[in-house]
């Protein structure tokens, strides 16, 4: 898996395995905080008062699975991320020009956020795949999935009905 270059380094960087492990889960921790700081984006954005909902309690959601990603990066040797990642920031930069420049509308506000989720499922199901992940990072990261893929699959159903 290559690795965002947002990640920061374990805390033992001598021990490559370690520092392999925790960048794996800094990677989904700086995402998933791109994820909820979108959330709450689009929620503010939306005319809509229960897309609005929706991505609150997505936000929400999000955040309490955060911890304990950032938990297993600590007990794992790490300095778990406490930061979303660059591209995020440029993104949702982005999308405010764009709003700006456009105006709000729901329905690219909808899409943005499915996008955004396929990013977030991609980057969980490569950490996933990552056979060597210890079973207290690949719990965290299991965990975590059951938010993403649910997020995932609300967000592309909201997506095709609004289509």
């Amino acid at each position: 898996m290559a690795y965002d270059d947002y990640t920061r380094p374990a805390a033992s960087p001598g021990n490559r395995a370690d520092a392999g492990d925790t960048a794996t889960l800094n990677t989904l921790i700086g995402t998933l905080i791109d994820s909820i700081d979108g959330y709450r984006k689009a929620a503010t954005d939306t005319q809509n008062p229960r897309f609005a909902e929706m991505f609150n309690a997505r936000a929400q959601e999000r955040q309490q699975v955060l911890p304990k990603l950032q938990a297993a990066v600590a007990r794992m040797g790490g300095n778990p991320e406490d930061d979303g990642t660059t591209a995020g920031a440029v993104h949702r930069g982005w999308l405010s020009l764009k709003e700006a420049v456009l105006g709000r509308d729901d329905e690219a506000i909808v899409k943005e956020v499915e996008r955004g989720e396929d990013y977030l499922k991609e980057k969980f199901e490569a950490a996933l795949r990552h056979k060597d992940l210890p079973a207290e990072g690949r719990a965290a990261v299991e965990e975590a999935w059951t938010s993403v893929r649910a997020g995932h699959d609300e967000m592309s159903a909201l997506k095709h009905a609004i289509d």
